[in-house]
């Protein structure tokens, strides 16, 4: 019966360092000792819910569940926000387990364990493989964050002759940038100052445009411009700014998560044919493939590490809450 650290958020908002005890593996089980683990805005929604934090995990393999097929031991592996699906259901056969109406994922199952600690006990069918090329702290990250904007550009049709923009030089904005610059589309980046605009254009935009204060963007080449949009900022923006941007039939693609109604004007929708797609972290087949894209094209976030230890994950939240992070924190075992 393994038994492992957890880091575990309680309802004042402090970390607490437990113990969860599991049984001994069974049919497809694998008992993974966590390397690194990423720092995803999406845990300080969790902060204050009484459970194991972290959902952007990396390790390496310890021990197989008897009906294990593929790993071995010493395998290195990750996962990120879902954890199972039923594989029974339309959604889970056509490969959109995402969606799986009995999906487990992170805040809403598996409360007992999480990134932010010593191991964790998973499905094999839902770890993958961390290709050479990236290392446990690059790869961390891109268990959620990567595999959230990946998802947006490769189900929903972006490729190598889109026009895409982006909202936001962040967390998840600065994989997206790059990601769209490997696969050889044009990035149009939209952050509030000029203070990331070097940087934005070192990680592959093309064009780069500060928003603060101002009610349209004008440039008359970039009016019916873009054929996406993807809105990575913390907050969702005016759309009277975006929607002329973007070309007929084009596609907003909010990522943001973000407390009420999600409202745009509807006159541009309906003239210009324009569309709203809601989009969740990859499924399985397209998470391999971010990661395998990311390892080959050199494609790597932009870390602050952080001990993973109480006093590392609270300093690591207060930088991440504080918006000072730049831009992906990753927490690693002192004895790593």
């Amino acid at each position: 019966m393994p038994s492992f650290t957890v880091f575990k958020a309680q309802k004042d908002g402090s970390i607490k360092e437990a113990i969860t005890t599991k049984p001994d593996l069974t049919y497809d089980q694998v008992l993974v000792r966590i390397t690194a683990s990423g720092l995803c805005f999406t845990d300080v929604h969790y902060r204050h819910a009484d459970m194991a934090l972290g959902h952007e995990g990396v390790g390496i393999v310890q021990e197989v569940g008897p009906v294990v097929k593929n790993l071995r031991k010493g395998d290195r592996v990750g996962w990120g926000y879902l954890h199972n699906s039923c594989g029974m259901c339309e959604k889970c056969w056509t490969g959109h387990e995402t969606y799986c109406a009995k999906r487990e994922t992170y805040g809403a199952a598996n409360f007992d364990q999480g990134s932010m600690a010593s191991h964790g006990v998973w499905r094999e069918s839902f770890l993958f493989r961390v290709p050479e090329g990236l290392t446990d702290a690059e790869a961390a990250p891109l268990m959620c964050g990567g595999a959230t904007v990946w998802s947006a550009m490769e189900l929903y049709g972006i490729g190598p002759t889109s026009r895409v923009g982006v909202i936001g030089v962040g967390g998840l904005g600065h994989l997206a940038i790059q990601f769209i610059s490997k696969m050889g589309a044009e990035a149009v980046v939209f952050s509030g100052t000029d203070s990331k605009e070097a940087e934005a254009k070192r990680l592959g935009a093309n064009k780069f445009y500060a928003t603060k204060g101002k009610s349209e963007i004008d440039d008359p080449a970039l009016q019916s411009h873009l054929d996406y949009l993807i809105v990575t900022s913390s907050y969702l923006p005016d759309w009277n700014v975006y929607l002329p941007l973007l070309a007929p039939e084009g596609k907003i693609i909010p990522l943001t998560v973000s407390d009420g109604d999600f409202k745009v004007p509807y006159e541009p929708l309906l003239m210009r044919g324009l569309a709203v797609q809601g989009s969740l972290v990859s499924p399985r087949f397209a998470h391999q493939h971010m990661l395998d894209f990311a390892a080959r094209n050199g494609i790597k976030p932009l870390l602050n590490t952080f001990p993973l230890s109480v006093e590392g994950i609270e300093e690591a939240f207060n930088v991440l809450t504080s918006g000072k992070m730049r831009y992906r924190g990753v927490l690693i075992p002192e004895q790593h």
